[in-house]
């Protein structure tokens, strides 16, 4: 699932969403295009935005 197509107030878990990189990388075979660099990289971002949160709820 892309993160785009996510409503607003929709949050993945980190877990979600490193799961989703992981697979991106076994798709891409380890050599990333252009497009998928693009994925990736809103895909760190809500990964990044997901620990942010769980450290959040948990302080």
């Amino acid at each position: 699932m892309s993160p785009l197509s996510l409503g607003p107030g929709s949050v993945r878990s980190a877990a979600e969403v490193n799961e989703e990189i992981r697979a991106l990388w076994l798709r891409a075979g380890g050599s990333l295009s252009a497009q998928e660099r693009a994925e990736y990289e809103l895909l760190v971002v809500e990964w990044a935005a997901a620990i942010r949160s769980a450290v959040i709820e948990a302080a």
